[in-house]
């Protein structure tokens, strides 16, 4: 009879310790569960987490605050498929690109020929090609010929050029060629060989040629 009741004594005991064993994993993936829904609450600074919304991403500067500019995004959303082409032509931020009358004249007058006292688009020169530009760009009438532009603008070194001063160069004697700043180094011109192009200041064919920068000085004109 004693027997009996150590017996059965020993079953309860291992009957329990199974129970526990079977117990165990489910506890501790319960345990699990609940560390990974703690971590999944751990946000990450200039991010706003609300319920129901996207996620939106804030500016962070290297000191870990929110900047407060505006976003430049949308700017670059409304820039034409022309701003583009020609930034890339330019190698420039397409946002920058803001005179759209000026890059729709110079996309018209793309590729005209060349030729000498020409002023249309079966052929035009580089003086004429520069007068259409300030005329119809910015209202301005201009002589007819390069040093006649060159003599009725202010001289201006290349490092103050601006977006609408005109360049001026001696590809024969004197002042015999003239073209239309765009901006970081190149400028729109019909060129004898290449007709209504873009070239830049510093390709070794211009550098050597340069003379000057000249800019127009109206009344409505701001530095």
């Amino acid at each position: 009879m004693q027997n009996l009741f150590f017996v059965t004594v020993a079953a309860g005991i291992l009957s329990a310790t199974s129970l526990t064993a079977k117990a165990q994993p489910s506890v501790n993936i319960e345990q699990l569960n609940a560390g990974a829904k703690q971590k999944s609450q751990i946000f990450i600074k200039g991010i706003e987490i609300n319920a129901g919304t996207q996620v939106h991403e804030k500016n962070v500067n290297t000191q870990g605050t929110a900047n407060t500019e505006p976003s430049n995004t949308s700017a670059i959303e409304n820039c034409t498929s022309l701003q583009f082409k020609y930034a890339q032509l330019l190698n420039m931020d397409v946002e920058s690109l803001t005179n759209n009358l000026l890059f729709e004249e110079i996309e018209k007058w793309w590729a005209t020929n060349y030729r000498y006292g020409g002023s249309t688009q079966k052929g035009i020169d580089c003086s004429a090609y520069t007068g259409v530009l300030m005329n119809d760009v910015y209202g301005i009438t201009m002589a007819r010929t390069a040093r006649a532009q060159y003599a009725e603008s202010e001289r201006v070194d290349k490092a103050d050029l601006k977006q609408g001063d005109l360049v001026f160069f001696h590809t024969k004697r004197g002042v015999s060629h003239v073209g239309l700043y765009l901006g970081n180094g190149y400028f729109t011109h019909a060129g004898s060989s290449t007709g209504v192009t873009i070239s830049n200041l510093d390709e070794v064919y211009w550098s050597k040629r340069f003379i000057s920068g000249g800019r127009i000085i109206t009344e409505t004109t701001t530095e």
